[in-house]
């Protein structure tokens, strides 16, 4: 059973640290232009699961015209908080903000049941913080991959008896691939030094896409750059955020911060759109830290995603077409949170032979949303079934996507429909075109 709320009638629920802010709540018009964008209210087609009616809902808790009642926490817990809404808000509500702010005040008073406390307490202060542990227990997942464990687990219907249990392991993802890790490894510039980089590893992506990590040292090195990986930095905090461990959030964020800020680079780059969202907002994060708050500034605006990076620089072009048909997914936190559209397309325009084919609602969620495919499994199949359909229809061989979920979003997807599309990283597509061109 939750833990139940002390709440009393006209007093506001929301109290401590990290509560929503008032001027931010009421920076919401409620005009309605949020409602076409957001991926839940277009599914659902019910307000409250629009920006606007969590927003109201907010209001009300602040009001102190309801409390945190699990009723109300269930519409927020359905948000994939993808910040569409902000791309297209005319009054510029920090929606993504009031979001992580007011799961920081459930997560503080409503903890949920033990089961959820443990797996909570495991996820958020056992496992991200500490990639050693992290490595380990994927490791554990490898071995039950490979061996025979998993078939004998499949074949003695046992998951059948625990459906959440069976449609977790149906979407692992293949954890077959090298790890990357972070070894204070520094990968000399081919040619001249141009520039000086640091590249965050962070907590999945080095587990599960290592080859990814791989590319984009291989496409930086390429292109004039001298690429550090930092020993001693860890996961962005990023999940941490989006589920209300605010605390746990700031204390990862400082390592980073004196880690890369000790590293001597121009630049701090990322192949992950949503590390690289939340490392911009490591400035408002911290904003209350006197010892942090100017070197978290100073941090995020360092920060550059590796397409928003490449763009940038004179990128040198393969000589070797490629000759393939390409359909690009918008990764949320790129596009939403960073605002970065047309990088991850210019990258694609310089490999002779590509043909980018665009989508139907490139930018419209996949519905991975972090951990939303554990815990909103309905929506979130029903959101990767719909990306799943666009990306087909275009005819392209490849899917191009900007950020680890959505990759393993769209390979499971890909899977569930039978499909032999591939799904990979824009920079994968680049580092295939040099390495071709190399062969």
């Amino acid at each position: 059973m939750s833990t139940k709320s002390s709440w009393k009638v006209g007093v506001s629920a929301f109290q401590g640290p990290d509560a929503p802010q008032e001027k931010d709540l009421y920076s919401c018009v409620h005009c309605g232009l949020c409602l076409n964008a957001c991926p839940t209210y277009v599914e659902t087609g019910l307000e409250t699961e629009s920006p606007r009616g969590r927003i109201a809902l907010m209001k009300a808790v602040f009001e102190g015209r309801v409390g945190l009642e699990q009723g109300v926490i269930d519409h927020w817990d359905t948000c994939l908080q993808c910040r569409a809404c902000e791309s297209v808000c005319p009054s510029g509500v920090p929606y993504g903000r009031l979001m992580e702010q007011t799961q920081a005040q459930v997560k503080r008073q409503r903890p949920g049941s033990i089961v959820g406390r443990v797996v909570s307490w495991i996820a958020y202060k056992q496992l991200l913080p500490h990639l050693g542990q992290l490595r380990l227990f994927v490791r554990v997942l490898q071995v039950y991959q490979r061996s025979g464990i998993r078939r004998l687990v499949q074949a003695s219907r046992i998951l059948q008896l625990l459906p959440s249990a069976a449609k977790a392991e149906a979407g692992l993802p293949d954890l077959s691939k090298p790890f990357f890790k972070a070894e204070g490894q520094v990968y000399p510039a081919k040619g001249t030094v141009k520039h000086r980089v640091a590249l965050l590893s962070g907590c999945v992506m080095p587990l599960v896409q290592g080859s990814t990590m791989e590319a984009t040292v291989r496409v930086l090195t390429r292109n004039g750059c001298e690429v550090i990986v930092p020993a001693d930095q860890g996961c962005c905090g990023a999940l941490n955020t989006h589920g209300g461990e605010q605390d746990a959030a700031r204390n990862m964020a400082r390592r980073n911060i004196d880690t890369f800020l000790g590293a001597g680079v121009g630049a701090i780059v990322t192949s992950s759109a949503g590390c690289g969202a939340s490392m911009k907002e490591h400035g408002h994060l911290l904003r209350d830290d006197a010892a942090y708050s100017e070197k978290a500034q100073r941090f995020s605006g360092m920060v550059q995603d590796i397409t928003e990076f490449l763009a940038s620089l004179p990128v040198e072009s393969p000589k070797t077409p490629l000759n393939v048909q390409v359909t690009y997914q918008d990764s949320c936190h790129l596009a939403h949170a960073q605002r970065l559209t047309a990088p991850p397309r210019t990258l694609l325009g310089v490999i002779p032979g590509l043909t980018l084919v665009e989508m139907e609602h490139p930018d419209r969620c996949c519905g991975a949303g972090g951990a939303y495919q554990l815990t909103q499994r309905e929506l979130s199949g029903q959101l990767r079934t719909h990306k799943l359909e666009d990306a087909l229809a275009t005819g392209a061989q490849v899917i191009a996507t900007a950020n680890p979920g959505c990759m393993m979003q769209l390979e499971l997807g890909a899977r569930e429909a039978g499909s032999t599309i591939t799904v990979c990283h824009v920079v994968d597509l680049l580092d295939q075109a040099y390495r071709q061109e190399d062969a």
